[in-house]
């Protein structure tokens, strides 16, 4: 089954977030992305820009509108997201647990729907 394991935080103060703990932290999630490589359940990965550089597209009365800036004006945003394919919720909650981003920030972890596979939507 797959799972959406999602990193949600602010922006780091770059007065308070020295350039060797960015470092430190980009290290540990390129080893926790190899290891999710490793044991064959990484599907995709990606680290997002700031919130503040998203375009939002919101239908109103019937027509796409484009708007600069991300869908809700708030602290913490989607920073980081990880697609991992697993047996089930309590293995994607122990891969949550090893993420990185446990230790600073939210990580919510999402089962999916269903899978667009091959060209069609599977459950």
């Amino acid at each position: 089954m797959r799972y959406l394991v999602q990193v949600i935080s602010g922006a780091p103060d770059p007065a308070k977030v020295s350039h060797e703990q960015i470092q430190q932290t980009m290290q540990a999630y390129d080893v926790y992305t190899k290891a999710l490589a490793n044991a064959g359940v990484l599907v995709a990965a990606e680290a997002l820009h700031p919130a503040d550089t998203a375009t939002t597209v919101r239908g109103v009365d019937g027509d796409a509108q484009v708007q600069d800036g991300p869908y809700a004006d708030t602290k913490e945003a989607l920073a980081t997201l990880f697609l991992i394919d697993v047996p089930d919720l309590d293995a994607a909650l122990d891969w949550a647990k090893r993420c990185p981003g446990a230790s600073y920030a939210a990580v919510e972890v999402r089962a999916a729907a269903s899978s667009f596979i091959d060209g069609a939507w599977r459950r």
